[in-house]
């Protein structure tokens, strides 16, 4: 098995810290963590969906309220649908299972309307975001479930690229989104994937306040990590995490069709007040 060591540099691409924390199976199963872009097409186990449900189902959720679904897609046309509308990205359809994620606010509002009560607060943007963040929440158990289980998964934000369309498909009702998409199977060993080095925590770790400027060293220090990291890997990606970052943002056009998102989510019937 993998120690604390080897999995701390392969996440940092150095040792970091030195832990006298005992280490334990689920801080490895989280740093083992990686996105996994190639399956093979073996079934899951009966029983595999429901447990990953209740994973999911055990995270936080803001005042119980559980503003979230998911749609389980097993259907080999469906998921093909769903993969052109996410940029033709191939596991889509290699999965045996794919999970799309939703920030719900119609099942409060189908409660509210049964008992003859109002929701305006549904309207408002807190109410969206509150249900963004259960959903995020409840996928992230059901990741780290599914690596326990021996499966690999990789996000997929790309339906938001056609979410009305997603919408659709999925015959989601009004206030309804599809926040994300989530591959889940058994990666395919002639494709091994490594872990990816993260910003080093003075980056993102600030004690009682927080400092800007003071990242610049940490950012310079990564990008020779990740550099390093595409030649290892024989990524073909030019520059190095701050080049490729601001690359990402420089233009609308790199939003991918996002930008439409507010006139999108009114028309999926959040007002967003």
């Amino acid at each position: 098995m993998t120690n604390a060591t080897e999995l701390l540099r392969s996440r940092y691409g150095e040792t970091p810290f030195n832990s006298e924390i005992e280490w334990n199976d689920s801080l490895t199963s989280l740093l083992s963590h990686r996105s996994i872009r190639s399956y093979v097409s073996d079934p899951l186990p009966p029983g595999t969906l429901e447990l990953l449900i209740a994973a999911a189902q055990s995270a936080s959720t803001s005042s119980n309220l559980q503003t979230w679904s998911v749609v389980a897609i097993e259907d080999q046309e469906r998921k093909e649908e769903l993969s052109k509308l996410a940029s033709n990205q191939a596991h889509i359809k290699q999965v045996p299972l794919f999970l799309v994620w939703l920030a719900d606010l119609a099942r409060l509002s189908y409660v509210a309307d049964s008992r003859g009560l109002s929701h305006d607060a549904l309207e408002y943007l807190e109410s969206f975001v509150t249900a963004t963040i259960d959903a995020a929440l409840a996928a992230q158990n059901a990741t780290v479930a599914a690596e326990s289980l021996g499966l690999g998964t990789v996000y997929i934000g790309a339906l938001r690229n056609h979410p009305q369309e997603v919408a659709a498909l999925l015959n989601l009702p009004p206030s309804v989104f599809p926040v994300f998409g989530l591959c889940v199977g058994y990666p395919n060993p002639e494709v091994p994937a490594a872990i990816k080095p993260r910003l080093p925590q003075t980056a993102v770790l600030h004690r009682e306040t927080y400092k800007l400027a003071e990242q610049e060293d940490a950012i310079a220090h990564y990008n020779d990590i990740i550099k390093d990291f595409y030649t290892e890997q024989k990524m073909n990606i030019a520059g190095d995490w701050s080049e490729h970052s601001a690359q990402r943002i420089a233009t609308v056009e790199a939003l991918r069709g996002r930008d439409r998102l507010r006139e999108i989510l009114n028309n999926l019937g959040f007002k967003l007040l």
